[in-house]
């Protein structure tokens, strides 16, 4: 099952979501984002537990009966 991070989970007012195969995936997009957008060049090990803490299986999109 696909995984996702809400960076809100983590940084209330951000609506950066990562999705990935894996959790090690979607720690990378995460870390892209941290990087990217919130300025911090590395990411401190507290951060990184508090994230991989916060990585959910991904809820499958709602399917239409079409009948």
């Amino acid at each position: 099952m696909a995984k996702e991070l809400r960076c809100a989970d983590l940084m209330p007012g951000c609506n950066f979501v990562a999705q990935g195969k894996d959790e090690n995936e979607v720690m990378q997009k995460a870390g892209e984002h941290a990087k990217r957008d919130h300025g911090m060049s590395s990411i401190p090990s507290d951060v990184e537990r508090k994230a991989r803490g916060a990585i959910r299986d991904r809820a499958a999109p709602a399917r239409l009966d079409r009948r």
